[in-house]
């Protein structure tokens, strides 16, 4: 039998000075053995893919609620697609590919049902009660949540797992930072580059999913810098070729344009700043940034979106109707918990009724909320 090859030193040897090595890992929180051909990280993304909460992913919204069409982002397909573009950038830099795929698998697990809608209406009812956080709530899973292991709750990951689940940060998330995962220091520069990648993922698949919803017109994307430059490009090149297949290439060209960018950006960065080590990462303010070109036409695509697509009087119906079924939901789960599985009920005691409701909705797909709503409120349906 050949010998089994030491991972953890092979993967030392490999990776830039600057990137998160298993071997240093801070740990988990209950020590195990660990495997002989599987690095700590890439446990941690096996273990994340196999939990109940990433399979829940595929039902819960991005935008679009999941009956409006088969080929709209889900919170599953963007999180694959955060993994993809995370482990592109990570091999470019010589980063840990491994650790930025399993806080990219990881980054979306708390999401309740019905996108951000659903996360702002589960804080407005858990006022006064800690109050609802989706990188919390993904904490929340793979610590105390998940139940799969006769030792612990959660799935036990590794600390920078943890850390990059919970310091995630982009325009919709400004998570909370307790003391264990260092508030002051930034985190490893896997965990910049998911908050990127997450970004140019929804950007990008949110122009998709507009232009084929029809929310979005053609014509009005002229107006943005980065569309329309290499929409031409794409034109040039395949001047006999459909609308369908302009756009997909078009923003293939964006996405590799904007990964392009962010490369280059952070290996300057890390040159001029002489950046050796994980603690210079953590020592220093955010390093994964766009350029300033790029940081500028990116704004500009955001603000095209928040005005023609987030705004759009079809996702604000969408949105109040997901409101007023998450509020329908937690009060009648309030007024009378028996109605929660006896098992959710059970909890109540132990972490307050509050925070059960809220926990169970939280994991409601966009599927079983709309079946649940049906079943209590709708006389011929079976309970």
């Amino acid at each position: 039998m050949p010998k089994t090859p030491n991972y953890l030193e092979l993967e030392s040897q490999r990776l830039a000075p600057y990137a998160a090595k298993s071997g240093a890992s801070r740990g988990r929180k209950y020590p195990e053995a660990e495997h002989p051909f599987r690095t700590p990280f890439q446990r941690d993304r096996d273990r994340i893919i196999h939990c109940h909460a990433f399979r829940r992913l595929e039902y819960k919204t991005q935008v679009f609620v999941y009956h409006e069409g088969d080929h709209y982002r889900t919170r599953l397909t963007h999180t694959i697609e955060v993994a993809q573009i995370s482990r592109t950038i990570a091999r470019a830099l010589g980063l840990n590919e491994d650790l930025a795929e399993a806080i990219a698998l990881a980054h979306d697990l708390g999401h309740p049902p019905f996108g951000h809608t659903g996360e702002d209406a589960l804080n407005s009812l858990m006022e006064g009660h800690g109050g609802f956080e989706h990188n919390a709530q993904s904490l929340r899973i793979v610590q105390e949540l998940e139940k799969k292991y006769p030792a612990f709750s959660g799935l036990n990951l590794t600390f920078e797992v943890r850390e990059g689940i919970v310091k995630h940060s982009s325009e919709h998330d400004r998570p909370g930072v307790n003391s264990e995962y260092e508030k002051g220091k930034s985190p490893c520069l896997e965990a910049q580059i998911v908050d990127i990648a997450d970004e140019i993922a929804y950007n990008n698949h949110d122009i998709d999913d507009g232009l084929s919803s029809e929310m979005i017109e053609p014509e009005t994307l002229g107006e943005v810098a980065i569309w329309q430059e290499h929409l031409s490009e794409v034109k040039r090149q395949f001047p006999k070729e459909p609308f369908k297949v302009l756009t997909s290439q078009t923003i293939i060209k964006i996405i590799n344009a904007q990964v392009t960018d962010l490369v280059e950006s952070i290996t300057r960065t890390i040159e001029e700043e002489g950046i050796g080590s994980l603690e210079d990462v953590r020592a220093r303010k955010t390093i994964a940034r766009f350029s300033l070109g790029m940081e500028a036409k990116n704004r500009e695509l955001k603000r095209f979106l928040k005005a023609n697509l987030y705004t759009h009087h079809r996702v604000i119906r969408m949105a109040d109707k997901a409101r007023r079924i998450l509020r329908n939901l937690f009060m009648v789960y309030m007024r009378e918990p028996k109605l929660l599985p006896p098992k959710t009920c059970m909890e109540i005691e132990r972490i307050g009724k509050e925070r059960v409701i809220c926990d169970y909705i939280a994991g409601m797909t966009d599927r079983f909320a709309l079946d649940e709503f049906k079943k209590l409120w709708d006389p011929y349906e079976k309970v």
